[in-house]
């Protein structure tokens, strides 16, 4: 069940996690707790699945990353396999199944172009990947979600 307190360091570590050697005592100073219940209450609500993960966001480009959006079409039979093949690359971030003719579509980041040249070229001649469409980027657009609980 979650708590008020539970709601308040939600809300709190959407916001600013501090980039000090005790985050959490500083989150705890705020929510007039201490460090040891700031972080039991944050493992317990992720092992409950209402946190999914605490981490940065790393601007990928200014790392010298490329990124790219992937389309591809699968036969319906060997889509596991394919999906299972993709997630073994270090660089995918998403990978997702969908309707219609491209029906698996996945992010990838690379330190190169070469290197995602090199991985889609493995990708495309996967059995049971009939067609392959790249979308690098043209414009960049970052969405910052917060949900406030109340």
């Amino acid at each position: 069940m979650i708590t008020e307190f539970d709601k308040q360091l939600l809300n709190l570590i959407q916001k600013e996690l501090p980039l000090t050697r005790r985050p959490f005592a500083l989150l705890a100073d705020k929510l007039n707790s201490d460090e040891t219940t700031v972080i039991e209450r944050l493992k317990l609500l992720k092992k409950q699945g209402l946190i999914r993960r605490l981490g940065a966001f790393f601007d990928s480009e200014k790392l010298g990353y490329v990124g790219t959006l992937v389309g591809l079409e699968v036969k319906a039979d060997l889509i596991h396999h394919v999906a299972e093949a993709i997630n073994s690359y270090q660089g995918v971030t998403h990978n997702y199944e969908r309707e219609g003719s491209l029906n698996l579509w996945f992010t990838l980041l690379t330190p190169s172009l070469a290197m995602q040249d090199e991985i889609l070229a493995m990708i495309r001649n996967l059995d049971g990947v009939v067609r392959l469409i790249n979308l690098p980027p043209t414009q960049k657009f970052k969405v910052n979600v917060q949900f406030s609980l109340s």
